[in-house]
């Protein structure tokens, strides 16, 4: 959303639409996620989410990535794929989509858990946010920390479900009960989800704006840290 003050938050639905369809996308692909980062994924998941918070089901994230691909020596191409544009009806899932309105409620009436998946040190507030936008580093009251790369192997890949659901159970996070992930600006949260979604918990809500929207519109009490 180009008018929205804070990074990457979704867009609308025609604005979705559009997008995808330019890209061949129609409500019957399967669409297989990917990203080139060196730790194996890291946007891929926000994409995936995005797609599943559109309506879109039939939708896979590639395990360990770009360069797990290519270290296991399949094909690569620098051809620029023409795909031929296809109709895509977007429908917003608002179960799998927390504003801010409803985390601040959340607060006091405790309803659904609250994963941060940022780095252990800026989810205390021990380590000063080095990005833009003036952020100082804390985290919303009652949220637990599992930062996103535990989640993944050394090589980049998923862990396995016993390992994960073993990084739930450490936190003291009940898959069985409603849980929304955040970050800092939505993007790693969605490691969350996905890893959520493996152990068979399939809706788990991404706070859009997370802390870089928090950070600027909670009251003072609202904001945790050491």
């Amino acid at each position: 959303d180009q008018s929205s003050p804070y990074d990457v938050m979704l867009p609308s639905e025609s604005q979705f639409a559009d997008y995808v369809g330019r890209l061949g996308v129609s409500n019957d692909t399967h669409v297989v996620v990917y990203d080139g980062d060196e730790l194996g994924t890291f946007y891929a998941p926000r994409a995936w989410w995005m797609f599943r918070v559109f309506g879109h089901k039939e939708v896979s994230v590639l395990n360990g990535g770009f360069k797990n691909w290519v270290k296991e020596g399949h094909p690569v191409t620098a051809e620029v794929s023409q795909p031929a544009p296809a109709v895509f009806k977007a429908k917003l899932n608002t179960a799998l989509l927390k504003t801010f309105e409803e985390m601040m409620q959340n607060v006091g009436s405790l309803q659904f858990q609250v994963v941060d998946s940022r780095p252990e040190a800026r989810f205390r507030g021990t380590e000063l946010d080095q990005g833009n936008g003036g952020l100082e580093s804390g985290h919303i009251p009652g949220a637990v920390n599992i930062p996103f790369h535990t989640l993944l192997t050394e090589g980049g890949h998923e862990k396995s479900i016993e390992e994960i659901q073993e990084i739930f159970r450490e936190k003291k996070v009940d898959l069985s009960k409603p849980l929304t992930a955040t970050c800092r600006k939505g993007v790693t949260a969605c490691h969350i989800a996905l890893a959520a979604y493996l152990c068979g918990k399939r809706d788990v809500a991404i706070y859009d704006g997370s802390w870089s929207e928090w950070f600027h519109r909670a009251p003072p009490r609202y904001k945790v840290s050491e």
